[in-house]
């Protein structure tokens, strides 16, 4: 069986309905994961499960509110219950609230920590015992360049980002012990709806990405699934606690 084989494996992907999620949903499914889809949006979900299932494979699908402890812990049992068992979790639900520091109310900057870093703690933490009954699991969390960089207008989304590379550090620590690992990818600037968003917000972005990424390109969701396998696979058991930009050379550029 190839390292990359992800048969008879189950993965849980949050805000896996579009942009990188759905990129990195594909990839464990083409390998031969049943993947469970979670967001917002069910209609949105459910075009997105349709695709994986015509690569042969199981899906499912939740609406959950990621910032509800209650919710994700629902949803991972749920998950459980209709495909069978959890090996792979991929944290990938977030939001970005554009404004510059002075500007952000307190409600807002509790929002963007709660959806982006505290959500992918309340779904480890109920991801955890459920890979420890099968011997193992692999947990993927969602950054950013902005875990390196700063921003003047992501300053809640710059901290939750640097955040998601220490949580991912200390979940590697504390569970090595029962063959969980835990990594963090951080993507570069990818073409989704969420960065459509930001070119139109902040001025002068796209020539700004173009002019610094080596690739000379925006990134695509596409890019994102090869990392996903591979974190989620036997091949990478000896990774955990790693922080991988996927950006194109964006942050070799010092």
């Amino acid at each position: 069986m190839s390292a990359f084989d992800l048969k008879d494996r189950v993965a849980l992907v949050t805000g896996g309905n579009g942009g990188i999620g759905l990129g990195m949903a594909r990839g464990l499914a083409q390998a031969g994961a049943a993947v469970a889809i979670a967001g917002r949006n069910v209609a949105k979900s459910e075009a997105a499960a349709a695709e994986l299932a015509s690569f042969g494979v199981k899906t499912a699908v939740f609406a959950v509110d990621v910032t509800d402890e209650a919710a994700c812990r629902h949803m991972v049992d749920a998950a459980v219950g209709q495909l069978g068992r959890l090996d792979i979790l991929i944290n990938n639900a977030g939001i970005n609230i554009r404004k510059q520091p002075q500007d952000y109310t307190m409600a807002e900057w509790r929002q963007v920590i709660d959806s982006n870093l505290t959500s992918a703690f309340s779904c480890a933490h109920a991801a955890y015992p459920h890979m420890k009954t099968v011997g193992g699991g692999k947990i993927i969390n969602i950054g950013s360049m902005m875990s390196i960089f700063g921003a003047s207008f992501a300053p809640a989304y710059a901290a939750s980002k640097g955040g998601i590379v220490q949580l991912s550090r200390a979940l590697a620590s504390a569970w090595a012990k029962d063959n969980i690992q835990v990594n963090a990818v951080l993507p570069g600037w990818i073409d989704t709806d969420l960065t459509r968003r930001a070119r139109a917000e902040v001025s002068g972005l796209n020539s700004m990405v173009l002019m610094r990424t080596p690739a000379r390109r925006w990134g695509t969701p596409e890019d994102m699934s090869g990392v996903a396998v591979f974190l989620a696979s036997k091949a990478s058991d000896f990774v955990t606690g790693a922080a991988i930009p996927v950006d194109g050379g964006y942050a070799a550029q010092g």
